[in-house]
């Protein structure tokens, strides 16, 4: 007996410009991004306080690197990257035990950790600089 196989035509590439996902996945994104750059950056982290407690020549030495724009910008979006984490965080924490799991919940919950990681992160920044 031969029988006929029957092959579905697939795409031949991913076309993730089109793929259009919805908000709770946006943010799961960014909390594995988030995490991913605050572990990475752990080492320029670590130097910067290894810098400002070392001695005096040392602390002018992080009081140069942070006055530096760039540096700034650095740790702002690091300051960013830990606030999402946080409340990205809690948001997990709650849909680990069954709070917010329906669709609007979890939509609503969504707009609330991008807000409010924002609005920390503005306010935090202002305070800082």
């Amino acid at each position: 007996m031969s029988e006929a196989i029957v092959r579905k035509q697939r795409p031949k590439f991913l076309a993730l410009h089109e793929i259009r996902l919805p908000l709770p996945g946006f943010v799961s994104i960014l909390h594995r991004v988030s995490g991913a750059g605050l572990f990475l950056m752990l080492p320029f982290l670590l130097f910067l306080f290894d810098r400002s407690l070392g001695s005096p020549e040392s602390f002018e030495t992080y009081k140069s690197v942070v006055a530096n724009p760039l540096a700034k910008l650095l740790l702002l979006g690091l300051l960013w990257a830990y606030l999402h984490h946080f409340c990205a965080g809690i948001r997990f924490l709650l849909l680990d035990l069954n709070k917010g799991t329906d669709l609007k919940s979890a939509r609503n919950s969504s707009r609330i950790v991008l807000v409010v990681s924002i609005a920390l992160t503005i306010i935090i920044g202002v305070k800082l600089w």
